[in-house]
């Protein structure tokens, strides 16, 4: 599968503050980018643009598969986004939440597959658990299973080990190896170790895209 993101002089404003502009870069199978810069840079703004969460104030994101531009409304169909500020039911179980996840997606077989995410975050214990009754560690490694369930092809991290301890940080890790060998790694952070996750890495305060190497000098 030929699969490409294409980001064509992404700008976004906020009324008349503007975040970033000319934000430039195509990413395809295999690729891993960090998305670097200062509290307030716009990281998790434009995680938000590239998952259609958000739109551009001017510019373009371009999904496509072998060439045949993706509709946005079936940009979900790819996308798994992980945050912490992404919102739980928290009056269902572990396992509900992945069902009414799995049903909106129209995934078929899904009980076989919420077992084995839930056993993958090491939640599978727990999973007949209210999520209100989680720890907020919990509730993060929650949306890494819902995140996973339909083995994205795109997967989106927005400060990807928030709250977890260092258990759950390995467990991310390994997640971010896996998912660079069979799709595309987005990550949004400004911890310097979490940028090692990928191979380049664009920072928001220079726009500039830059190899990994380039970092560590």
């Amino acid at each position: 599968m030929d699969f490409k993101i294409t980001l064509k002089n992404v700008r976004k404003n906020f009324g008349r503050l503007l975040v970033f502009d000319s934000v430039n870069f195509e990413l395809t199978i295999g690729s891993s980018l960090a998305i670097a810069g200062k509290n307030g840079s716009g990281k998790s703004t434009l995680a938000k643009i590239i998952a259609g969460l958000l739109s551009p104030s001017a510019g373009e994101v371009i999904y496509q598969i072998d060439g045949k531009k993706i509709d946005k409304l079936d940009w979900f169909k790819y996308i798994g986004f992980v945050a912490p500020y992404l919102q739980l039911y928290d009056e269902f179980t572990g396992y509900e939440n992945l069902e009414i996840l799995a049903r909106i997606r129209g995934l078929k077989n899904y009980k076989s597959k919420i077992e084995d995410v839930l056993k993958r975050v090491n939640l599978y214990a727990r999973r007949d658990d209210l999520v209100r009754g989680y720890s907020s560690g919990m509730k993060q490694r929650l949306k890494y299973a819902c995140a996973l369930l339909h083995e994205p092809v795109v997967l989106i991290l927005d400060e990807p080990t928030s709250n977890l301890d260092a258990e759950g940080v390995e467990m991310v890790w390994a997640i971010a190896q896996e998912q660079k060998k069979k799709g595309i790694l987005i990550v949004a952070t400004n911890e310097a170790e979490e940028l090692q996750m990928c191979e380049e890495v664009i920072n928001l305060d220079e726009l500039k895209l830059k190899s990994r190497e380039q970092i560590v000098k």
